[in-house]
């Protein structure tokens, strides 16, 4: 894949622009370089209405030192890594208080979770609406607009049938899961692009993460990441995961939860377990960006195209993560809330990624990375479905072939690309 030039537009963008209309207050969370920053400004511009950057030490000082000055900017109060001085929500929330709850007050952005900050940062309970930024999707980063999973859950016959081949081949997914979807990273190849990423981890780890708490061991939660970079797409076994390391268990722990909250990695939970068979309740860990997970495994997209045993897996594995990355940001495109999981019985049936939508009803999906899919690789799909009956929309197992089929009743196999191709 070519290197991003220009901008790329952001699907969060339109939404955080329709929420303005409703919402007094809206936190936008994410990665670190991930476009907060690029997102805000262009609304800060449209409204001409200054930008507040807390990263910048001399605004951050001046803003700590006289919090309620700087939340009576008149027009629309824009706040950059609001997280620096959390304190800023409380001057904020007195604002409300004078002035009513209005909707367009104020948006933040914010490169930690929301619920890693301070008890101060609870300020504004019931006027905060939170919004995340995950890194560039591939019709982002094409200049297309995705539109699988309603196209899926409408029709998921028609869909099969509307492209029922593909162009993409096995190189160009590992290109694509190599470069990860950071701007900055995608604007780079090859040296200068790992430069990038260690320059990013290092950043986050030691920098960032100090921020948040008092890191007593800064080699053990390095370490701790690169074990769990190892681990992407697998089910999280904590006490697998730190064998050999010098802390307690509750540090570690502790260590775990850093690294969400800095969105380096994600723990998707089981889901499920309300259901008659009975499902494992341990989550999968996934690193959140692929490219980030490819480096930290210290693996090429060289290596990972060859059919090397080992490479063959690490692709797997690589190949989850970026899947199951490319649908936890097409549902926090959804206009509806929708709870997310992965399945897992004690049986060992099996399915990457659960989406349960507010009605009920439930798309499913396996990550396959070889061409051919057998019969025996939907049998976790099969087994959900004969499970949930009527409120099984679609199991689609997702591969690196180049044919969208229906397999049986309800099980559908198409290519990884279908993701981000328009129908």
């Amino acid at each position: 894949m070519e290197s991003l030039t220009g901008i790329a537009m952001r699907r969060v963008s339109a939404q955080l622009v329709d929420l303005l209309h409703v919402e007094p207050v809206i936190a936008l969370h994410g990665p670190r370089s991930v476009g907060k920053s690029t997102v805000l400004n262009a609304i800060a511009e449209a409204r001409q209405v200054p930008v507040l950057d807390l990263d910048d030490l001399g605004t951050r000082d001046a803003v700590t030192a006289n919090p309620q000055t700087a939340v009576a900017t008149p027009g629309l109060l824009c706040i950059d890594e609001y997280q620096h001085v959390p304190q800023i929500l409380d001057a904020l929330k007195a604002r409300l208080n004078r002035e009513g709850t209005l909707a367009g007050t104020a948006v933040l952005t914010g490169s930690t979770r929301q619920d890693a900050l301070p008890r101060t940062a609870q300020a504004l309970t019931g006027r905060l609406h939170t919004m995340t930024i995950w890194p560039l999707s591939q019709g982002e980063i094409n200049g297309q607009t995705e539109n699988f999973l309603p196209t899926l859950r409408a029709d998921p016959e028609a869909m099969v049938a509307a492209r029922p081949t593909s162009g993409t081949t096995r190189k160009e997914y590992v290109d694509r899961l190599c470069a990860g979807g950071f701007p900055l990273a995608l604007r780079r190849s090859g040296t200068a692009r790992d430069r990038w990423f260690d320059d990013y981890i290092r950043q986050s780890l030691e920098r960032d993460a100090i921020e948040l708490v008092r890191v007593r061991q800064r080699a053990m939660l390095r370490e701790l990441l690169d074990r769990l970079a190892g681990r992407t797409g697998q089910v999280l076994n904590l006490a697998n995961a730190s064998q050999g390391l010098t802390g307690e268990r509750r540090t570690i722990e502790e260590y775990v939860r850093l690294l969400e909250d800095l969105f380096l990695i994600d723990r998707l939970p089981a889901w499920g377990k309300t259901l008659r068979v009975r499902a494992a309740a341990s989550p999968k860990v996934h690193v959140v960006d692929s490219g980030v997970a490819a480096r930290l495994m210290r693996v090429t997209p060289t290596r990972l195209a060859t059919l090397d045993p080992t490479a063959l897996s690490e692709f797997g594995h690589l190949l989850e993560t970026f899947v199951v990355g490319e649908l936890r940001k097409q549902v926090s495109w959804l206009d509806e809330r929708a709870a997310t999981g992965h399945w897992r019985t004690h049986d060992g049936d099996e399915v990457d990624y659960v989406i349960e939508f507010d009605d009920g009803r439930v798309l499913a999906f396996e990550v396959k990375a070889n061409e051919r899919v057998s019969g025996n690789d939907l049998k976790g799909l099969r087994k959900l479905r004969d499970t949930l009956g009527d409120r099984f929309i679609a199991g689609v197992a997702l591969s690196t072939g180049l044919r969208s089929y229906t397999y049986e009743d309800r099980i559908h196999v198409m290519p990884v690309d279908r993701l981000w191709t328009p129908t």
